[in-house]
């Protein structure tokens, strides 16, 4: 699917230079730190979920623990 993004001149100067940095395109850049983000949020969403799950397994002797 094609999609147009339109960036400041300040934002394309930046994505020139860290493109041309890791000998990459613009597009290619682009897409490369569009994926991280959607890992990166993904990876948090898990980190929550299981912090969730510990609290609610765990919770009562974390407390107790935390009264010491």
């Amino acid at each position: 699917m094609a999609m147009t993004v339109r960036f400041t001149d300040e934002e394309t100067e930046a994505l020139r230079a860290a493109a041309e940095a890791e000998g990459l395109s613009m597009n290619d850049y682009a897409r490369r730190a569009v994926r991280e983000q959607i890992s990166r949020r993904a990876h948090k969403a898990k980190v929550v979920a299981s912090a969730e799950r510990g609290a609610a397994l765990y919770g009562e002797a974390l407390e107790r623990l935390g009264s010491l």
